[in-house]
């Protein structure tokens, strides 16, 4: 195995697990981005108001997407696997 295939692995990790993650995130930071101008605009000092905004909006995103980030996670799994004769042989 070289120190190539071993940093293409490492990167190949990196973009799912950004991938996967992104899904997740970005709904969440929309979401407290525009909790936040409300509150500046109300200026209602209230720590705890964008916790279940981003909470549910971040369960939905995980009810819409989880099919498809568990297509990709089990994919890239499989692909590793399959790979492990390539890799070291």
């Amino acid at each position: 195995m070289t120190p190539e295939t071993v940093v293409n692995i490492g990167r190949e990790a990196l973009e799912v697990t950004v991938l996967l993650l992104a899904v997740l995130l970005l709904p969440a930071f929309a979401v407290g981005l525009l909790v936040s101008m409300f509150q500046a605009a109300t200026q209602i000092n209230e720590v705890t108001l964008s916790f279940i905004p981003k909470l549910l909006v971040t369960l939905l995103a995980l009810v819409v997407a989880g099919p498809w980030m568990l297509k990709v996670i089990v994919d890239y799994t499989k692909n590793l696997i399959g790979n492990i004769p390539n890799i070291l042989g």
